[in-house]
């Protein structure tokens, strides 16, 4: 197949080459000049009733595969995070499933794993900040338990209770001072999560106000805090407060729209001067995150750019407001990609985002490198297509397996490795045009029995 159908918003259809670009491999050794986790989503059963308010139930096998997916790319996971559908979907007995699961599964490995603790078990909207201390608490406490790394995740019910910087900081210390190991702490910005406007400030002060209170948290935890994960979509704020960060806390850029100049930073090769990575963009294009970092690993920062940079465009499809639904994106590439069985999510979001915004996703994805194996992810797309009517059902794809990584997983340490979860043996798809013949011989054969149907009745 060489063809890429397309559909614009006014329904109108078109067409563009189909790119082929370089192949997913595992790289033989880990990342160097900087940290990079992609934050992962979670896979439910297609057949399950994932449906708006209903627990959710997952694909485990699916959802662990894609994190070992995401390992053999040298890439860090950042999981039960917001790219997990924490307060969108998964539940609070999922949540601590797949942070037990995901721990073991990256002990197996080696693989670096942080996951996220917030206080959205609790159920009330508002609780007092005492309780906001003790729900974190428990969180904590099971995720370092399970053996994980923590990022210290925003907290509804903090913002909601919150009426001063004191307040943050007093919750902040409380739970530092029981934390075992050193945590990254989580400042999400309201296009993710409307309730979190005005986070580490007072109502109405700017972010400037805000960054203070944060930094004052650090400083006064130096050894409990390993950095920070900033997610405002803001490219200037990040970079003030990432000059001002200690020595002994790195900035991880959540910024989906500007990482490539945060990451490559200013030339200078020190802490303050560049960002490290925990992305959920970085889920939907690990193999060509990989790529990217590893150039720079080389000093090569024109090939760092050649790769990550058409990427960005991606990126901030995915990411369009409301940025919140970015989710619907990164399953929607897993599935295209061949990660998943279908493009389904827990709790329905599935149905977040339209056609046209997904045909943006598949054209920018074409020419970016983000499709892992292009024949597969324009027969499923041309698929979904036909299914709704836009193009007519006349082709269409064999039946695949969800991709396992196409070489073995390599170790991040010398420790022996287990085996995936599903490393089903994934024999090369059936390229999508033998498909395409497979189908018309049948279509072509039913006419034929049809007209000699025909041509038996009109001599009866």
């Amino acid at each position: 197949m060489t063809e890429l159908l397309l559909v614009a918003p006014d329904g109108v259809v078109t067409s563009e080459t189909l790119v082929e670009h370089e192949p997913t491999l595992t790289p033989a050794t880990p990342l160097k000049s900087r940290v990079a986790y992609a934050a992962a989503h979670v896979i439910p059963k297609p057949f399950a009733e994932n449906v708006p308010g209903a627990p959710a139930d997952l694909d485990w096998d699916a959802t662990l595969a894609f994190r070992h997916h995401v390992w053999s790319q040298g890439l860090g996971v950042a999981d039960a995070m917001d790219t997990a559908q924490r307060n969108m979907g998964l539940d609070a007995a999922a949540t601590r499933e797949l942070i037990t699961r995901s721990a073991r599964e990256a002990a197996s490995v080696a693989g670096a794993l942080v996951v996220g603790a917030n206080t959205d078990h609790v159920d009330d909207e508002v609780i007092s900040l005492d309780a906001v201390i003790d729900a974190y608490l428990q969180q904590l406490e099971f995720t370092e338990d399970a053996g994980a790394g923590v990022v210290l995740m925003a907290s509804r019910h903090m913002a909601r209770s919150a009426q001063s910087p004191a307040d943050y900081e007093r919750v902040y210390s409380a739970v530092l001072e029981r934390a075992t190991t050193p945590v990254v702490l989580h400042w999400l910005g309201e296009a993710f999560d409307p309730v979190l406007k005005g986070y580490f400030a007072r109502p109405g002060d700017d972010v400037s106000a805000a960054a203070d209170t944060l930094i004052r948290i650090i400083e006064a935890h130096p050894d409990k805090v390993s950095g920070v994960k900033m997610s405002l979509l803001d490219a200037d704020a990040e970079i003030a407060v990432r000059a001002r960060l200690p020595h002994t806390a790195a900035m991880f850029t959540g910024d989906d729209f500007n990482y490539v100049d945060l990451i490559k930073g200013d030339g200078v090769q020190e802490r303050g001067h560049y960002s490290d990575a925990l992305l959920g963009a970085f889920a939907a294009i690990a193999p060509v995150a990989s790529r990217a970092i590893r150039a720079l690993d080389d000093g090569d920062a024109d090939a760092y750019e050649r790769i990550l940079r058409p990427t960005e465009a991606l990126s901030r499809q995915v990411f369009a407001a409301p940025t919140f639904y970015y989710k619907t994106g990164v399953a929607f590439l897993s599935w295209l990609n061949g990660h998943q069985e279908s493009f389904t999510m827990v709790g329905g979001l599935h149905s977040a985002r339209s056609l046209p915004h997904l045909s943006e996703i598949v054209r920018l994805a074409n020419g970016s490198g983000a499709l892992e194996r292009p024949e597969l992810a324009a027969a499923r797309w041309h698929g979904l297509l036909a299914l709704n009517g836009i193009v007519e059902p006349t082709h269409a794809f064999a039946p695949v397996q969800p991709a396992s990584p196409l070489v073995e997983p390599v170790e991040t340490s010398p420790k022996e490795t287990s085996p995936s979860p599903r490393e089903t043996s994934l024999a090369e798809s059936d390229s999508a045009a033998a498909g395409f013949d497979k189908l018309d011989q049948r279509e072509q054969g039913d006419q034929r029995e049809q007209g000699d149907q025909r041509e038996q009745e009109q001599h009866a």
